[in-house]
């Protein structure tokens, strides 16, 4: 079905996915009705400042839009925002909404994104923060300060940016992580390694090898007693004012059953984005058939939102005929202290991993690394090398061997 300037398209989910899709069709050509539904109430902002910048307080609201107002307006959106959708029904081209309405659609972009996940039990715990909106951000904010006893619980990416966030702020911070080495089953053992040894040298008490076995509170009439009391699972105590969970997202589709879209760890996408008839998904929910692997796949980085949202938006201009496969090269970075920490493709745990680029010291934190599964280049890590990791871009865009890669040095 062509989409025409009397069509109406609904991108539901306003975050990056969702405001890029939308500036994509209007780019295209598309003319018709564009409504967007953001379950948030604010305009698009970007999430990564949520754990460094805008924790930190050296950056404010502005500074995180995604696009001044003025260039919203100018996309001519009916803008649903702090209005969530409830239904799908792809045979009948209509989405239900939470405040009882109904919108027939031509055209659908599923860009509803993911979820913090909770540890049970203290969903109404008032010293328990997730990170995921500028709302968590804002009431993380306003808890933590100097002095602060801050018990970060998972060692992954979003939880060793608000660590040591929490530490330029003057709190004192532990990490508890379940794995004996942090992000092990992203970076491996001894890159994760290097990303503890980080934290470490920055004053962070770091526990690895224990989960959480509960957060309790203390009793009322207890003198002194802190907000927050941390049970590990071989037995020790963390005496918290506030405790971060950060131990990853679920793509939030629990809206979608029953609406005839295959779901399972996302919204199940061919090569080309496409759910359905008429539908496309982008972002942290879509999980796309990678034709090169054979394999589904689901990335939450934002480099990823904002190429995937492009892409989308496309072939549902295009329609299935004419619709191109989306293949990225992932890339995705991370701040931590005076370290930016930066990948691209997908590296395992069971990658053979060369250092190729550095002092030689990994604790200089200053080095680059590549992966190779097989006979391929998987992914390269940097350590404080922009300009060199970038270099290798190249070689895994074109398929390059690993020798290749070895071989060769970036200009």
């Amino acid at each position: 079905m062509a989409l025409t300037e009397s069509s109406t398209v609904a991108v539901v989910g306003a975050s990056l996915a969702g405001l890029r899709a939308a500036e994509t069709l209007r780019a295209e050509g598309y003319r018709g009705r564009l409504v967007l539904i953001g379950a948030e109430s604010h305009l698009p902002y970007d999430r990564p400042p949520l754990s460094k910048q805008f924790l930190a307080g050296t950056w404010d609201r502005d500074r995180i839009r995604l696009r001044a107002p003025e260039k919203i307006d100018a996309l001519g959106l009916d803008l649903r925002l702090g209005l969530r959708a409830t239904a799908l029904d792809t045979a009948g081209r209509s989405l239900d909404l939470d405040d009882g309405g109904r919108l027939p659609y031509d055209g659908l972009v599923l860009a509803t994104g993911a979820h913090p996940r909770v540890l049970p039990g203290t969903a109404d715990h008032p010293a328990v923060h997730v990170l995921r909106t500028l709302d968590d951000s804002s009431a993380l904010a306003a808890a933590v300060g100097p002095g602060t006893r801050v018990v970060v619980v998972g060692a992954g990416f979003i939880g060793a940016e608000v660590a040591a966030t929490c530490v330029g702020l003057g709190a004192a911070v532990t990490i508890v992580e379940p794995l004996p080495t942090p992000l092990a089953r992203v970076l491996g053992e001894e890159m994760g390694a290097v990303c503890g040894l980080l934290q470490v040298d920055h004053g962070v008490d770091l526990r690895t090898g224990v989960g959480v076995d509960s957060v309790g509170r203390p009793d009322p009439g207890e003198a002194g007693a802190t907000p927050a009391r941390v049970e590990l699972a071989d037995g020790t105590t963390l005496e918290a004012d506030v405790v971060v969970v950060g131990i990853g997202v679920i793509p939030t589709t629990d809206w979608l059953e029953g609406s005839g879209l295959e779901l399972s760890n996302g919204v199940v996408a061919d090569a080309g984005l496409s759910a359905a008839d008429g539908v496309v998904v982008a972002g942290d929910l879509a999980r796309w058939l990678d034709r090169e692997s054979g394999e589904h796949r689901r990335v939450e980085h934002w480099t990823n939102a904002t190429e995937q949202a492009v892409v989308a938006a496309r072939n549902l201009l295009r329609g299935p005929t004419g619709a191109e496969d989306y293949r990225p090269v992932p890339y995705f970075w991370s701040d931590q202290y005076d370290v930016k920490l930066q990948v691209l493709g997908y590296p395992a745990p069971d990658d053979e991993v060369v250092l190729v680029e550095g002092s030689g010291s990994l604790a200089d934190c200053r080095f680059v690394a590549l992966y190779g599964r097989g006979s391929r280049l998987a992914a390269v890590l940097g350590f404080g090398r922009p300009r060199q990791l970038m270099g290798y871009r190249p070689l895994l865009e074109a398929g390059a061997s690993f020798d290749e890669a070895l071989a060769y040095r970036p200009g």
